[in-house]
């Protein structure tokens, strides 16, 4: 599998490791694909596919549709392909695209999309891509990170990035997410263009086994953004001051987890 290197911009991920850590991702994300009404011949857009396992689930309930899936991380790119040559001959086909600048014109009856959307910090300016990506008629049917999500564990590294011996590699740090909440979300799909919109936040605590699991997990998926801001000797200090914390909540090892339901419609006009 090629993969970026470890020096590549901050919108690249350890795909190999997200493939084999992301399991809590991938069972909300089976939920979601599950409320998700096909007839089977559905044109599907997977906006942020990353190592593409849910994706290979959509695909199969498409026997005589297709699917397109996207991902801003060109190690996600070739992970996915890799995952989905390995099961599907045809009509299933991967690219590398930003889901706020998505290179598609009323092109897919649904656009789908799990764990994704609340990293791009500019949700109107993505919900107009993604309205210029569907057919009319088309649905969007999707689910990320919302409301109060990882708050605490949010601010326990917001308070450690401002601590010595950290300080001095966070000038610049931006907050690369957007957690919006259910009311904020609904009034921009409409604004958006967007109809029969339906938003909701639902509670997603995950626990983990043990230290080592809850420090790999965050190192991988979670505080990603906070350590490409350090030098290398810094970054295990980072995540174990965190994991440490972790280890006296109740119960341990636990990331409180908030997910945004979002449904709707562009309508034919």
């Amino acid at each position: 599998m090629s993969q970026i290197p470890s020096g590549a911009p901050q919108r690249e991920w350890d795909a190999e490791a997200y493939h084999r850590l992301s399991e809590p991702q991938f069972v909300w994300g089976m939920k979601v694909l599950n409320r998700l009404e096909l007839h089977g011949d559905e044109r599907v857009l997977d906006v942020g596919c990353g190592s593409g396992r849910l994706t290979a689930e959509l695909r199969k309930r498409l026997p005589s549709g297709a699917v397109t899936a996207t991902d801003l991380s060109l190690n996600m790119v070739f992970a996915a392909r890799a995952t989905l040559s390995a099961r599907f001959s045809d009509r299933c086909h991967v690219v590398n695209a930003a889901a706020q600048a998505l290179p598609f014109t009323e092109t897919f009856d649904v656009v789908f999309s799990t764990a994704t959307f609340h990293w791009v910090t500019d949700h109107m300016e993505l919900f107009r891509s993604i309205f210029e990506a569907l057919a009319p008629d088309g649905r969007l049917h999707a689910q990320c990170g919302g409301g109060p999500n990882l708050a605490e564990l949010h601010a326990r590294a917001d308070t450690l990035r401002k601590s010595s011996p950290f300080v001095q590699f966070f000038d610049a740090w931006r907050d690369p997410w957007e957690f919006a909440d259910d009311v904020t979300t609904s009034a921009r799909l409409r604004a958006a263009g967007f109809s029969n919109v339906d938003t909701s936040l639902e509670h997603a605590p995950t626990v983990f086994t043990d230290a080592a699991t809850y420090s790999e997990f965050i190192t991988k998926v979670v505080v990603r953004p906070y350590l490409q801001h350090l030098p290398e000797a810094l970054q295990d200090t980072f995540v174990s001051r965190l994991t440490e914390q972790a280890s006296a909540d109740d119960p341990p090892y636990t990331l409180d987890y908030w997910r945004l339901n979002l449904a709707a419609t562009r309508s034919p006009a």
